[in-house]
């Protein structure tokens, strides 16, 4: 089972590039589970036609007097894509990074893993943050790997380079390595070569580069990813080649 964690700044295309990973992957015949950590909970989202799924932290708050089934965090997409959503506290009240901790506990404590037997598990991780709950994902017992999506503004470069930072602080742990950078590309002048600068300070490398692509908002507009509804298009073949290279050791 190939476990990666893939964070990056919040808004940056983050979840579109891991639904339509997951989604190529499944296409070619992989047994695919996409955790969403963030209490957004909209991870997952392209994968269920725009609707969303019930969260961990809500179906725990709504459960009756039964006990709590793997039916009732993990729902198959059309896809195929096995899709649970972490979620979070109420607004204003509570840790947002809590939803990770007890979402990996639930999963764990009901043998998810045993029972669907999945060939790679994606943890989509908001960036903003990699403390408590948001850096669990990283840890070696859930995670292999971690990839970075980032753009080449200075915001989303920021967050790379922090969570650069925590994957190093933690490598002595037992943590995951970090695999490289997906470069979710803008299309500004001279964005390129600050993505090259910030990877090579960072100490690592760029697995892809994806081009910005009008396909990608026509996809979720109708509630799917690129890879789902518009399977021939040129964007569709870079998730595929991304999702090969999210495979490779």
């Amino acid at each position: 089972m190939k476990r990666i964690a893939i964070y990056g700044k919040g808004g940056i295309g983050k979840s579109t590039t891991v639904s339509n990973i997951a989604a190529a992957l499944s296409a070619k015949g992989h047994r695919v589970m996409q955790i969403g950590c963030d209490p957004k909970a909209d991870s997952t989202r392209n994968l269920t036609n725009g609707k969303p799924i019930p969260t961990v932290l809500e179906t725990l708050r709504n459960l009756c007097d039964r006990d709590l089934m793997l039916k009732d965090l993990v729902f198959e997409s059309t896809s195929g894509v096995l899709c649970v959503e972490a979620g979070g506290p109420m607004p204003g009240v509570g840790c947002a990074g809590r939803g990770i901790i007890t979402a990996f506990e639930k999963l764990q404590e009901l043998n998810a893993y045993e029972y669907y037997n999945p060939d790679v598990v994606l943890y989509d991780v908001l960036g903003d943050v990699v403390c408590g709950g948001f850096s669990m994902p990283m840890r070696g017992t859930y995670s292999d790997e971690v990839c970075i999506v980032t753009s080449g503004e200075m915001m989303s470069l920021y967050a790379a380079t922090n969570i650069s930072h925590a994957i190093k602080n933690f490598k002595n742990m037992g943590y995951a390595s970090l695999k490289g950078i997906i470069f979710n590309a803008k299309n500004f002048e001279g964005e390129k070569e600050l993505v090259d600068k910030a990877t090579e300070e960072i100490g690592t490398k760029i697995l892809y580069n994806l081009p910005r692509d009008p396909t990608v908002q026509k996809a979720e507009a109708l509630g799917k990813t690129v890879v789902e509804a518009f399977p021939d298009s040129e964007m569709a073949k870079n998730y595929f080649k991304l999702a090969a290279i999210i495979l490779e050791p």
